[in-house]
């Protein structure tokens, strides 16, 4: 597989696990409460972030969320993302266990030398404009 094969394929990736927090975020206000709500917001807010790194990074996001440019860090955001969801629901155990399992392949990744990270997880290109903290 070449570096673009991967490059869509982490974009795919990263898109459905995306999808998938913002769904599971929706299906979270179900049955309505206010710690539903309160957590539904939340796995919402990490989807639609995790959908907007795959197009664009704010430099603020590369200053303070340096985490999310690593299999490692994006691998933990799932998985915990993914744990958040697991509750007694069918369908958010089903959209947990997804997120967790993707985790868990992201922090496999990162000790295989032979798969780069796509550019949008790449963080020195993205902390060349700024400071580093």
């Amino acid at each position: 597989m070449d570096n673009f094969d991967t490059a869509k394929a982490f974009k795919i990736a990263n898109l459905a696990a995306a999808v998938i927090m913002v769904l599971g975020g929706i299906s979270q206000f179900f049955p309505i409460g206010f710690q539903s709500v309160i957590i539904g917001c939340y796995v919402i807010l990490f989807g639609i972030a995790s959908g907007i790194l795959e197009f664009q990074v704010p430099p603020q996001v590369a200053r303070y969320g340096s985490f999310l440019f690593s299999f490692v860090g994006r691998g933990a955001l799932y998985i915990f993302v993914g744990s958040i969801l697991l509750s007694d629901n069918v369908l958010r155990i089903i959209a947990g266990s997804l997120l967790m399992l993707l985790g868990v392949v992201y922090v496999g990744l990162e000790f295989v030398p032979s798969i780069e990270p796509p550019t949008n997880m790449r963080e020195a290109e993205y902390q060349a404009g700024g400071e580093t903290v």
